[in-house]
């Protein structure tokens, strides 16, 4: 599939593909490119949203991503992929006490072992910039 210039009519699912596409390659800022105009015209797309969030993360646009990701865990709670790229978000911009709460739910929720692991580098982070024990976490 080509790259289609921004403002060209595409379909939403056919912008959904080649926004995934893009960032798997690499390049988030084309994504957003494309992603901006879809969401214009589908403000309500979920989907398009949360690909435009994670291209607005790969750029380092965190205080962009954050605004999105806090969107989408709100209307969605149980969106396991935005509570923890919120915590993500956070945890870049060395707010850790507010990553912390997005990363232990996501953990839980999903059981997953990177989320897991997110929990504890946040831990630590907490500790290190805190100079406090664990047990102050808790």
């Amino acid at each position: 599939m080509e790259f289609q210039a921004p403002g060209r009519a595409s379909h939403p699912a056919d912008v959904y593909h080649r926004a995934w596409e893009l960032l798997e390659d690499r390049s988030p800022r084309q994504a957003i490119e494309i992603l901006d105009p879809a969401i214009e015209t589908e403000p309500g797309s979920t989907s398009l949203r949360t690909l435009r969030a994670w291209a607005y993360f790969q750029t380092a646009q965190l205080g962009k991503a954050e605004v999105e990701l806090a969107v989408l865990v709100e209307e969605c709670p149980s969106d396991v992929w935005a509570r923890f790229a919120l915590g993500r978000v956070l945890e870049r911009q060395s707010r850790y006490s507010d990553a912390l709460p997005h990363m232990r739910l996501a953990a839980v929720m999903s059981g997953d072992p990177e989320h897991e692991a997110g929990v504890l580098r946040v831990e630590r982070r907490m500790v290190e910039s805190r100079g406090s024990s664990y047990d102050d976490l808790r």
